[in-house]
């Protein structure tokens, strides 16, 4: 390599070995904000646009949305969509709301990731407001009402594929995270001003 000419031998190969290693990293950290602006541009994986107002074309085409709730194999709360489904004119804003608790006597916090299935529908599923990626603390025995509000972009009637989906589905996976370290003491603060004080003889 001509960047190396006084380098030879072992020192030549691990100084090579060391950049192969530098270019990879930095490949793999550029990846994943394109992976993540492909998604949003292409609607691949089920990724979903965010938009700030619903549009000013609401057809007169009906599509149905499905809503699906999961919970990572450690998270103790329940979780469920208050409707498991609902239909709508396309381009028409929907509100939905999914249902969380806390069975526990401590709080805990989470974090929920989404998808929208069949896939060729998430470039055109816009979501307004969501609770997606947003950390929720639950405090025990704690129930809230979590809404999304989203609507179809009338462009999916023309979009080769798109214009055959007459159901989506939008599902929310719901996973533990770690519990702030505020939270945790406001809990331990509050649990120790109701403990009764000691009763000295």
């Amino acid at each position: 390599m001509r960047f190396l000419p006084n380098v030879q031998g072992p020192a030549r190969t691990l100084i090579q070995t060391v950049g192969v290693v530098v270019f990879m990293g930095g490949l793999a950290w550029a990846s994943v904000p394109f992976y993540d602006w492909f998604c949003r541009v292409t609607g691949f994986g089920g990724v979903t646009n965010v938009a700030e107002v619903g549009p000013d074309t609401i057809l007169d085409q009906e599509i149905t949305i499905r809503f699906d709730a999961s919970l990572e194999r450690d998270m103790p709360w329940t979780f469920k969509p208050e409707v498991r489904e609902m239909t709508l004119r396309i381009g028409e804003t929907g509100m939905a709301y999914y249902e969380a608790h806390n069975p526990l006597d401590v709080p805990v916090a989470g974090s929920a990731s989404y998808n929208v299935t069949p896939y060729e529908a998430g470039a055109f599923f816009d979501k307004i407001h969501c609770f997606c990626f947003e950390e929720q603390v639950l405090m025990p025995g704690e129930t809230v009402l979590m809404p999304v509000n989203f609507f179809v972009d009338p462009a999916i009637v023309n979009d080769r594929e798109g214009q055959h989906v007459h159901t989506i589905t939008l599902s929310y996976t719901f996973y533990q995270i770690d519990l702030p370290e505020e939270e945790m003491q406001a809990y331990l603060d509050q649990t120790a001003a109701q403990t009764p004080a000691p009763v000295t003889q």
